[in-house]
């Protein structure tokens, strides 16, 4: 659902499927959780690293100039304390990010995100682009020879830790890189050991039309079974669930991402409290709903992100 949602509406936004190596997906009642670790090992500069996914990525020199096409870009600069040469993302406006003032000194490249302009790209000399494989992989052949494109697909908190070590790596940043790590390991495994007992969930959407965000294809989605209880399962790119099913699972803590499409359209709890069975949900009978910043729940992706996640998850857990 998250990319139908993502190609229907804002284009392979939310993406990634496959098996996360510590979500509870198949996981038994009552087995043991793993406890995330919190040592880390330290990153050596580099000049060619290769991502989680086998991409190899290689620079002459460590790149400074750096375009970003996805979030997950501008989360991994500001973690290691660098700012786009130009991004279509509006995480940077975020109050955790640079702030919005500072966020509007970044250029914007235009032709949003699904088909940025190659000459606006290149138009800003850039060392390095990231963007999403399989959103922005087409770009590949026109940027070739004249700068590198780095292709990254996320689908869990180790992928986006990885990605965040081989930035780190190329550009030089290796202590910001290992103590933006850190810090996250550390807040997840707190939270893990204060695990609330409560049932969560996460749903997305623009309209009346909603997706449940899942563990193997949402990245904050994948951090909530270490949070709290988390039965939500990933049913594939054309799967769902009813609001039936939601409703007699009995959620005490909903969390909203309102997916905003370049108009003000009202929030999208609003939208689906018209449903008679959305006030029967135990989390809205009882104020449990809480709206959500998108582009930091479900853009982000990045350390920075998955830390603030946490903080808001747990805090309305307890």
């Amino acid at each position: 659902m998250r990319r139908w949602a993502a190609a229907a509406v804002l284009g392979a936004l939310i993406t990634g499927c496959g098996t996360a190596a510590t979500t509870d997906e198949g996981r038994k009642a009552g087995e043991e959780r793993p406890k995330t670790e919190v040592s880390v090992r330290p990153i050596a500069a580099a000049r060619q690293i290769t991502d989680p996914h086998g991409h190899t990525v290689a620079t002459k020199a460590p790149p400074r100039r750096i375009v970003c096409l996805v979030a997950l870009c501008d989360d991994m600069l500001t973690e290691l304390g660098l700012t786009p040469a130009a991004t279509n993302s509006g995480l940077l406006a975020h109050p955790g990010f640079l702030g919005k003032e500072a966020a509007a000194r970044v250029p914007v490249v235009p032709g949003g995100f699904i088909a940025p302009e190659t000459e606006a790209i290149l138009s800003h000399k850039p060392d390095l682009v990231i963007g999403l494989e399989d959103t922005h992989g087409k770009l590949a052949p026109a940027l070739e020879g004249a700068t590198v494109f780095w292709p990254v697909q996320p689908r869990n908190w180790q992928d986006s830790v990885g990605y965040l070590r081989g930035l780190a790596a190329l550009t030089g940043r290796t202590a910001q890189g290992e103590d933006a790590e850190r810090a996250f390991r550390a807040k997840l495994a707190a939270a893990e050991k204060n695990r609330s007992g409560k049932t969560a969930l996460i749903i997305f959407g623009s309209d009346e039309n909603f997706g449940v965000a899942t563990p193997g294809r949402d990245v904050a989605g994948g951090l909530m079974p270490g949070l709290a209880d988390y039965p939500w399962k990933d049913r594939g790119v054309e799967g769902t669930y009813s609001m039936e099913e939601i409703l007699a699972r009995d959620v005490d803590v909903l969390f909203v991402e309102t997916l905003s499409f370049g108009g003000s359209d009202g929030k999208l709890s609003e939208k689906l409290a018209e449903n008679p069975l959305w006030s029967r949900i135990p989390a809205v009978r009882e104020g449990a709903v809480h709206e959500v910043d998108a582009e930091v729940w479900a853009k982000g992706r990045g350390t920075r992100s998955l830390g603030i996640v946490l903080d808001e998850a747990t805090a309305a857990l307890r």
